[in-house]
């Protein structure tokens, strides 16, 4: 049913783009936004879903990297507090301030005073743009937060940066609409088999994963931007590069809420790694692991799963511990690390998160290397630089290509709602009022939604219980969103099955209707499939199939 993939499918073989871009994650996606909007003629493809991989399994942290003061990289900090204070400027409803509230336990490595006066250095590396941290003593700590255990507690501090208020891979897919909107011809579960040089331009051979057609597609340039797989790219395009990757795992679980505060919990863990506790909307994030992996498959172990219920158990006073039953989703991604050379020795815990990016000129290829949500605005810049550099004209050079619609279009939409009482609609199950949440999922397409309900209110329903997710919005997913396969929607343009358990969302009595709206004919097929892929080896029940 899916006609926009459909359609842009059968659009990429036809003439040479200015540039492909190979990846849709974070690094992508900003590159497809920012030169699609000055007037280059971009292509983009991704061998699974947009922020399929590693940006889809973030702590959803937009943060200044407080943690790499340690290691005296004071102008990674500087920049990434930089980038981080204009990313909230940009993305006001998106990116938001929060506090950390971080426990110091005793005996650690530092006492607590001396840590917080690297936060007073980050506040200022930070310009000011937080709220100014606080020092806290044991005593003070339980009061503001009760489900934190300070029996072993020495001190702590307060101090702010910045979060997500929805899913990661929502914030990348936002790019790709973007890029999208401005021309981009992109497509989702599309793999590179190989591209060539040809009489100055690049081929690439790709592959339909979903029906197995192979086509090819013509570029002035080409964009390795696929994440942990640049280096398998490279090799098979043939080319070298100063950087490579080495990859740390990561995971999160999610629970039941812990806490009612809106705070990040930080402690450090038993291997004195960093430790969060998240919130996320109704529910809470834990973790994360930091684990050396040698490739990009990664998965949960049982050992995994234990080191973060063990920490979380012993750093909160919850009434009853938590266990593997009340884990309602587990993230898991590896970060790619960039590392200069050839070898993998360097010390790799002391490897920032900084992005890099290798050109040839020559060829006009460039491959982007590591980066974090933090530093998007930035990567995208710099890759027009060098989209430019190589020779292609930029129409529309100093266009602004990031950032929420201007406050005349945000005021117009909540005076709309605000007279039609929109928020009246609000599901009790809700973690926030609609107009905030369709302002910062759908910006200037709000619009456009509210009048849909007004013409239809049962557009308004709720057809999976506590799933943030209207009627409304499910149709405009499936007309909009390239929603391919149903995890796409489940896990990745929303956070459904991230915060309702597996078998809550095969057993709601919407899934079916909304496997019709978003498949049309192919709802059946596509709900087997997801079935099949979360191994699920129960019956759904019959209300959903039939």
């Amino acid at each position: 049913m899916n006609n926009l993939r459909k359609s842009n499918i059968r659009k990429l073989p036809k003439g040479t783009f200015d540039t492909l871009i190979i990846g849709g994650g974070i690094n992508g996606a900003v590159a497809a936004a920012a030169l699609a909007a000055k007037g280059v003629k971009v292509a983009l493809i991704d061998k699974g879903d947009f922020a399929g991989f590693t940006s889809s399994n973030s702590s959803n942290l937009a943060w200044g990297g407080i943690k790499y003061l340690e290691s005296y990289e004071y102008g990674l900090v500087n920049k990434l507090c930089k980038s981080r204070n204009h990313l909230m400027r940009s993305y006001p409803s998106t990116v938001k301030e929060i506090r950390f509230l971080t426990s110091i336990q005793k005996g650690f490595r530092f006492p607590p005073a001396f840590i917080y006066m690297g936060t007073l250095l980050y506040w200022f590396m930070g310009r000011l743009f937080t709220r100014m941290p606080n020092y806290l003593t044991g005593g003070k700590i339980k009061s503001l937060e009760k489900v934190i255990n300070t029996q072993n507690v020495s001190g702590g501090f307060e101090y702010s940066d910045a979060y997500l208020q929805d899913n990661d891979a929502r914030f990348v897919f936002n790019f790709i609409r973007s890029s999208m909107s401005y021309g981009c011809i992109a497509a989702n579960y599309v793999e590179s088999l190989g591209s060539t040089r040809k009489d100055d331009v690049w081929v690439t051979k790709a592959k339909d994963g979903l029906t197995g057609e192979e086509f090819e597609i013509s570029s002035k340039v080409l964009i390795n931007a696929a994440g942990p797989f640049v280096d398998p790219l490279n090799e098979l395009n043939e080319e070298k590069t100063d950087h490579h990757h080495v990859f740390s795992k990561g995971i999160h679980l999610i629970v039941d809420r812990v806490t009612d505060s809106n705070k990040v919990l930080t402690f450090f863990a038993d291997d004195g790694r960093l430790f969060f506790v998240i919130p996320m909307g109704p529910k809470t994030c834990i973790g994360t692991t930091d684990t050396q992996v040698d490739n990009p498959y990664a998965h949960v172990t049982e050992a995994d799963r234990q080191f973060v219920l063990d920490n979380v158990n012993k750093l909160l006073a919850l009434d009853k511990p938590l266990t593997k039953e009340d884990v309602i989703a587990e993230r898991c991604g590896v970060r790619p690390l960039a590392i200069k050379g050839t070898g993998g020795k360097a010390d790799w815990v002391q490897l920032s998160r900084k992005h890099a990016i290798d050109q040839n000129a020559q060829h006009k290829y460039m491959s982007i290397f590591g980066g974090k949500l933090t530093d998007c605005i930035n990567v995208g810049d710099e890759v027009a630089g060098i989209v430019k550099e190589f020779g292609i004209d930029l129409p529309y050079a100093d266009f602004k290509w990031y950032g929420e619609p201007d406050d005349s279009v945000r005021d117009e939409f909540f005076h709309r709602a605000k007279l039609m009482n929109f928020d009246a609609l609000t599901p009790a199950t809700s973690s926030e009022p609609l107009t905030s949440r369709f302002w910062r999922r759908y910006g200037r397409n709000a619009i456009n939604m509210l009048e849909a309900i007004r013409e239809n209110p049962e557009k308004a329903e709720l057809l999976i219980e506590n799933s943030e997710y209207l009627r409304v919005e499910i149709e405009h997913a499936a007309q909009r969103e390239m929603v391919t396969k149903l995890e796409d929607f489940l896990r990745r343009r929303s956070k459904i099955s991230l915060v309702v358990r597996q078998e809550d969302i095969l057993a709601a009595p919407g899934l079916r209707e909304a496997c019709e709206i978003l498949f049309g004919d192919e709802a059946e097929a596509k709900l087997q499939e997801y079935i099949t892929s979360v191994g699920k080896d129960v019956s759904p029940r019959e209300d959903v199939v039939a």
